[in-house]
């Protein structure tokens, strides 16, 4: 077999692998150790059986992410929305804005979706955003009367808007990998981020507009005064605003890296949790844990798929696909179609983290190519990758809900709830196409000279 066959056969066996349930970041590590012994075997040069280049490459990688500046970022907005999490101050956010929508068909959907587009907004984590939500929006909406498809799909999709929503894990990895800013990712995706939202509310109203039986009214005993609604949102939801708009708006200014951002964001989150008199010992110990073990999945997943990506591409598999893909000799549509097509393919045996680190690099330097601004494909990307948490079989925002839900809940029925978000995530993806302004005036108006 020559290098490039093998190369194919290291991607075809770590899908393989994957799918099989072994940890992804460990299988990274070790398909770029395994396959990049043979690709840098040396017998002239070796002393010793370690004696290979392949371990100063796994050194070098490590070091390298350890020590980059953009993934500091990364610990402190976790623990900025785990801290949130824990202090109870969502349950708040979502019973004042289901009071403040409350004369809307399907108000405590769009509740729900207001909430989880805010606490994306805060934490960016997919499976913390549709776990809590799960236990706190969803019950309510079963015992409001709401159908159970209707409520589960507006459950999973907005618990996935932390992909694209700043300020998204997901942005800083690619931002990362790219090359790219954060700051003009982060612009970039606030209008794409606020649009899905919108229309996730836009169907959820005219579905339950013209269908009144899948969400239910609330009676009007159950309605508090006017006063008890402006305390809510008072003490609720513009303390959360005022923070996350402090955050993003510093970021978004250049008044602040995504860093020191988050760091004042993380520091904000314990005086909400403590203004609240919910931070305690327990929860801040929690949040700490959990910030370190994500993290460190973070990390690992880097040094694991940059030992990967060097590998595959020493080996002529980088080469060998982007030849395959220039030789179609297809226009900027077809090749924007055909890149997208396969990212959403992938999103049904995989997460979000193994097509980001994996396969969105193999399309990156062809981009030039197609006059394809890097900017605009990664709010495509971002898009997209909606899919990969709501496309069955995997669905892992399904999966996520299923977990927390009452026990006579059906996989199929939060399957089958789900599709007509997906419908609208590729609607999306088409205007943004269409309209190309929607990703890249807002990073345009900020950074006129930067822009790229």
């Amino acid at each position: 077999m020559t290098d490039p066959q093998i190369a194919i056969v290291m991607l075809g066996l770590f899908i393989f692998v994957v799918l099989l349930g072994f940890p992804i970041a460990f299988t990274l590590i070790a398909m770029g150790l395994g396959f990049g012994y043979y690709a840098y075997y040396d017998e002239l040069r070796m002393n010793t059986i370690f004696d290979n280049r392949i371990f100063d490459l796994f050194v070098q990688n490590t070091f390298s992410v350890m020590s980059n500046d953009v993934l500091v970022a990364v610990p402190l907005f976790l623990f900025m929305g785990y801290i949130v999490e824990r202090a109870n101050i969502v349950n708040r956010l979502f019973f004042s804005i289901q009071l403040a929508a409350r004369n809307l068909p399907g108000s405590m959907a769009v509740a729900a979706l207001a909430t989880c587009a805010v606490f994306a907004t805060a934490t960016g984590i997919i499976g913390a955003v549709v776990t809590l939500m799960g236990m706190l929006a969803f019950p309510a909406m079963l015992k409001a009367g709401y159908d159970t498809r209707f409520a589960s799909g507006v459950i999973c999709a907005g618990g996935c808007l932390g992909i694209l929503i700043p300020p998204s894990i997901m942005l800083i990895v690619y931002s990362a990998i790219a090359d790219i800013s954060p700051l003009r990712l982060y612009a970039a995706a606030m209008l794409p981020g606020l649009m899905l939202a919108g229309m996730y509310m836009v169907y959820v109203v005219s579905r339950a507009a013209f269908n009144p039986s899948l969400a239910p009214k609330p009676r009007e005993e159950d309605v508090p005064s006017f006063v008890r609604i402006l305390y809510e949102l008072a003490t609720s939801f513009v303390p959360l605003a005022v923070l996350i708009l402090s955050v993003l708006g510093a970021i978004l200014a250049g008044l602040a890296t995504p860093a020191e951002a988050a760091g004042v964001g993380a520091a904000g989150g314990l005086m909400l949790a403590a203004i609240y008199r919910s931070l305690s010992w327990e929860r801040l110990k929690e949040s700490v844990f959990l910030t370190a073990k994500t993290s460190a999945m973070v990390c690992w997943l880097f040094v694991g798929s940059w030992t990967f990506a060097s590998v595959f591409s020493y080996l002529g598999g980088h080469d060998l696909i982007r030849d395959w893909v220039l030789g179609l000799e297809m226009s900027q549509v077809g090749f924007l179609i055909l890149a997208q097509a396969i990212i959403f393919l992938l999103g049904w045996p995989l997460e979000w983290t193994e097509i980001i680190i994996i396969f969105v690099p193999i399309f990156l330097p062809m981009l030039p190519h197609f006059d394809v601004d890097p900017l605009f494909f990664g709010m495509l990307v971002a898009l997209n990758l909606q899919t990969s948490f709501l496309t069955p079989p995997m669905a892992m925002a399904a999966y996520y809900l299923k977990g927390v839900a009452p026990p006579h809940i059906q996989l199929m029925d939060i399957f089958r709830g789900i599709m007509p978000y997906l419908a609208i995530v590729i609607l999306a993806m088409v205007l943004m196409y269409n309209f190309p302004g929607i990703a890249l005036w807002l990073p345009e108006y900020l950074f006129p000279q930067k822009l790229g």
